[in-house]
């Protein structure tokens, strides 16, 4: 077999969700877009709902179908993107709850859906979606009369726990909101690790809950085992894969496995420092990645290994993205389709 072998461990993802929800007095919603992060959000969903989570978030309505029919009637599901153009069906007949962004998408609500549960999304400064202050005080009154279920925020510098922006956000935040009766949320997982004044009533982390930072204290949920195709000897002097980069200092052995560009583990990373490991034992990343092939020098090993192991309990999604200068989201929502996947718990 020549598939690399993704395995997902549902339980540690459980217990991610259970150690972000101990450190609020709130409700703890799970973010599960873009197919749960890579990793499923049916079977992703399903595990955090046995756990006790009732209420889960999308980006697309589209998204919150394929939830829906996982998960089956009761937990609540909201969507992001808000009610756009061509969603009213799906929001009615899959019981989605949209975060509404705009004084449009709240006509469309309305009229299209009298009494259908619906949130207000409120840009408290990240300038990305959510009404701002001036629009929200025009519609206030009139949301509030179709009894919103949530109003929420989005914190823009939550993984930096000293930046400025945090404490303005939440300012903004509480002038648009205090004094209303509707629940409110803002924080997602750097919002949890900032501390009580940024929880509200509901928060809704993403990452931590799959073993990303900037929850340092989260259980690494995926590992990733790489087949070996081929090993050879080098010589000093010989090089390995394209463009020469990589040249031979010794007598080497080399080991091709099956993985790269194509399965979600970008060519930025060759030059990262990057090992994979044949037990508890690194063995470097040597030369480009490929679409297909990474080469990984198990010269030290001693012996040839079946499968090498690229993601684990020490080396987690976010080596991997410092290695390609990227963030840990990027690498879990683009792993590819053509692993294994196994699934734990």
């Amino acid at each position: 077999m020549s598939t690399a072998r993704l395995t997902i461990n549902l339980d540690a993802l459980v217990t991610n969700w259970r150690n972000l929800d101990a450190k609020t007095n709130c409700e703890t919603a799970a973010v599960v877009k873009a197919n749960g992060y890579g990793l499923d959000s049916g079977r992703v969903a399903t595990a955090l709902a046995k756990a006790g989570a009732r209420n889960f978030f999308v980006a697309a309505a589209e998204e919150g179908v394929a939830l829906r029919r996982a998960l089956g009637p009761g937990p609540g599901i909201s969507v992001f993107s808000g009610h756009m153009e061509g969603d009213t069906k799906l929001l009615r007949e899959f019981q989605l709850a949209p975060m509404l962004n705009s004084l449009d998408q709240m006509l469309r609500h309305f009229e299209s859906l009298p009494g259908h549960a619906f949130g207000v999304q409120l840009d408290s400064g990240m300038n990305r979606l959510g009404m701002e202050p001036a629009e929200w005080a025009a519609v206030r009154d009139i949301a509030l009369g179709q009894n919103p279920v949530l109003l929420m925020s989005h914190l823009a510098c939550a993984d930096e726990p000293d930046h400025a922006m945090n404490a303005q956000q939440l300012n903004v935040f509480h002038e648009m909101t205090d004094g209303i009766e509707v629940p409110r949320s803002l924080s997602a997982t750097g919002g949890i690790l900032l501390g009580p004044d940024y929880h509200f009533d509901l928060c809704r982390p993403g990452i931590g809950l799959y073993g990303g930072q900037p929850f340092g204290d989260a259980v690494p949920v995926v590992t990733l085992d790489l087949p070996v195709i081929q090993t050879r000897d080098l010589m000093p002097g010989e090089t390995v894969g394209y463009g020469n980069t990589w040249t031979a200092a010794r007598p080497s052995r080399i080991a091709t496995v099956a993985a790269g560009y194509a399965d979600g583990l970008p060519r930025a990373m060759t030059n990262g420092g990057l090992s994979a490991y044949a037990g508890d034992t690194p063995c470097p990343v040597v030369g480009r990645i490929s679409m297909d092939l990474i080469t990984i020098d198990i010269t030290d090993l001693g012996e040839d290994p079946a499968m090498l192991t690229l993601l684990n309990e020490v080396q987690t999604v976010d080596t991997l993205a410092d290695a390609a200068g990227t963030i840990g989201y990027e690498i879990l929502t683009s792993m590819g389709r053509r692993y294994a996947r196994t699934y734990q718990g």
